[in-house]
């Protein structure tokens, strides 16, 4: 490279190799249409019986009674068995069956919906019924499964693993989604020159990329599906806030009605408390004003008794004696007086 000869930015290489991927993305289904082998071989080669199937007209195989087979042309099992299975095809005519192949290289999207794990894999199917061919691959076992109608004691796939269910719907579309993705990686290693940790560096942005996108996306309906709790309230109905008001205001009511019994029951029992004391002070008050009554009784009897005696003892005359007495004693004084 000469000195003068500019260098290729990482950042143009990266959208190259994007726009390249787009157009792998878009031109995809016309190659694999143009590489795949055609059922009318060359003018010198007899036409192959063999029906090639494809995710355009699969659904064929809903319809009637056919076998068939998922290979790989690089599986030495399938190059194996190829001629066996030409030759029963020949024979499908009078079997009333009609056989087909399914090439998983160019039909990842049919593998899957399928459910093909092993190669090769055979298929019987009668209307729209499918079946796992597990027995021997030779023609003649194959035409004898047909004519003894052997697989109907073979237990049929279950619905909801038949290539017609939504589930294999989805399992057909990551299929296909990872085939497109080793084609684009191909593409970068191959075309490009890109190295491969380069490209997985490109699917990982990709990938981080298409991530923040579909969750922006989900957030966004997420929030016009279910808003949030403060706009909830805002958009809510006069009624339903008038309900809860009013049941907010009964259990109040209720609190406060239960609040005044409480009071008035203890104002009854304070009320009655006073009502026995003011009973008990008015018995005593009786009880001490009966006993002080009786004492003033017992006082003004005493005194009564007193007076009488001294009425008594006054009323009675002197005795000779006393008189004599007085008579002595005023003498005695007269004399005294003299002296």
């Amino acid at each position: 490279m000469a000195a003068g000869a500019r260098q290729p930015r990482p950042g143009a290489a990266a959208v190259s190799a994007l726009l390249a991927a787009g157009l792998v993305l878009a031109l995809g289904p016309a190659a694999a249409a143009a590489s795949r082998p055609s059922e009318v071989g060359s003018p010198g080669e007899p036409r192959s019986r063999v029906r090639v199937l494809s995710a355009a007209n699969w659904s064929l195989v809903l319809q009637g009674q056919w076998m068939v087979q998922f290979y790989a042309p690089w599986c030495p099992a399938c190059q194996q068995i190829e001629a066996a299975w030409e030759n029963f095809a020949k024979e499908s005519e009078h079997l009333d069956t009609t056989v087909g192949k399914v090439d998983v290289t160019q039909e990842p999207g049919l593998s899957g919906r399928f459910f093909v794990t092993t190669l090769p894999t055979i298929y019987h199917a009668k209307d729209g019924v499918f079946r796992r061919y597990r027995g021997s691959r030779t023609s003649e076992d194959l035409q004898g499964y047909v004519l003894e109608k052997k697989w109907e004691a073979v237990e049929p796939v279950a619905g909801w693993k038949s290539p017609s269910s939504l589930m294999m719907h989805g399992m057909a579309g990551l299929f296909h989604l990872s085939g497109c993705i080793r084609q684009i990686h191909s593409y970068f290693t191959g075309t490009l020159g890109i190295h491969v940790w380069g490209s997985y560096a490109i699917f990982i942005l990709a990938t981080l990329l298409i991530g923040l996108i579909l969750g922006l996306i989900l957030v966004l309906l997420a929030d016009c599906l279910c808003p949030s709790k403060a706009r909830y309230r805002e958009e809510a109905s006069v009624e339903w806030i008038e309900k809860e008001n009013a049941e907010l205001t009964a259990v109040e009511e209720v609190e406060e009605a239960e609040e005044l019994s409480a009071n008035e029951l203890e104002e009854a029992a304070e009320e009655k408390k006073d009502i026995s004391d003011g009973e008990d002070g008015a018995r005593s008050s009786e009880e001490a004003n009966s006993s002080e009554d009786g004492s003033e009784d017992d006082s003004a009897v005493d005194e009564g008794s007193g007076t009488e005696e001294t009425e008594d003892i006054c009323e009675q005359p002197p005795s000779d004696s006393e008189t004599q007495s007085s008579v002595r004693q005023r003498k005695s004084q007269m004399a005294d007086n003299g002296l």
